[in-house]
């Protein structure tokens, strides 16, 4: 049982492990959420194998060591044997471990267990890649993401189980990219489920009325060695900074077939859409070098992982760290 039990676990161990080099290499399309739940569900059976089979039967097994010492014990003391040589309290050390294939499962399920219960209900790290948000957002910025401020969804699965807050225009959200659900994409909401959202000639309009915007110094982007006009937006009482580069036309280029895409009408000043019901309207603070709603569309409430809120860490820039809201 033990040799076979080795065997099989190496086996799931081996396959975890390619399946990570996989991922890496770019062989295949990883997806965490789904790992570190096979991860918690296998440590979990090996977990509860050794609360209820195992290591019950390396107590008896250490048990049955010990009687048989002390019976003979007993029976050499009548022959007269005063010195009786064996250390047995290490043997039974020995047999009460637990074997390697057991360390590596049921030994760290408790930390699988407790990273999964973080990272599906509470708050989910992620790291910045691109200048979509900046200036909000720096490319290397290592977040912290609220995923229970939307209400509490299922991991892998994503369905909603309890009701929490609804998205408010101003959050900074994490998403599934609905184009290609495996990734995930980070923008702020502009428009809500019946808003009307206008970019036209690079000006924000919401429901009729242009957002407020003050300008700002210009900001200088250190990673395209460029300079780029910077504005205050305000939007719904909440402020923020979005850039603008003067070399990019108002014409949104490059757009694709959506859902609801006749809720959107484009011209050379830009785009105009009516925001469906179950549905958010996103855009990035880079407002002319962000891949956003302009162009795929809009995010449905299936696709919400999460409120973006904190800056925990920037390895390049430690001034960084910090709430960006």
């Amino acid at each position: 049982m033990p040799a076979a039990m080795a065997s099989i676990t190496a086996v799931i161990l081996a396959a975890f492990a390619a399946y990570a080099v996989a991922w890496y290499t770019g062989v295949v399309e990883g997806n965490f959420a789904v790992l570190l739940m096979l991860a918690t569900a296998v440590t979990g059976v090996y977990w509860i194998a050794e609360k209820l089979i195992f290591l019950p039967r390396r107590r008896r097994a250490a048990q049955q060591l010990l009687l048989e010492h002390n019976t003979r014990k007993e029976a050499l003391l009548k022959q007269g044997f005063t010195h009786i040589e064996g250390d047995v309290d290490n043997a039974r050390q020995k047999l009460l471990a637990q074997p390697w294939w057991l360390d590596w499962t049921a030994g760290l399920f408790p930390v699988i267990l407790a990273v999964f219960v973080l990272r599906s209900f509470l708050f989910e790290p992620f790291k910045i890649p691109s200048g979509s948000m900046i200036p909000t957002l720096r490319v290397g910025d290592l977040i912290l993401v609220n995923k229970f401020h939307y209400g509490v969804r299922l991991p892998v699965f994503n369905t909603k189980i309890m009701e929490n807050h609804t998205p408010q225009r101003g959050d900074v959200m994490v998403f599934r990219y609905p184009p290609q659900p495996s990734l995930d994409y980070i923008k702020r909401v502009i428009g809500v489920p019946g808003d009307e959202v206008a970019y036209l000639n690079k000006q924000l309009t919401v429901n009729g009325k242009p957002v407020p915007r003050v300008a700002q110094p210009e900001f200088f982007d250190s990673e395209t060695m460029r300079y780029a006009r910077q504005f205050r937006e305000t939007l719904d009482a909440r402020s923020y900074n979005t850039l603008n580069d003067d070399d990019r036309p108002a014409f949104i280029q490059g757009t694709t077939e959506f859902p609801f895409s006749n809720a959107c009408r484009y011209t050379v000043e830009g785009v105009t859409c009516k925001v469906p019901q179950g549905h958010y309207f996103m855009m990035g603070d880079n407002r002319d070098n962000s891949l956003d709603s302009r162009y795929w569309g809009f995010v449905p409430d299936a696709n919400i992982v999460g409120k973006a809120f904190f800056v925990w860490m920037n390895f390049g820039d430690l001034g960084r760290i910090g709430s960006f809201e």
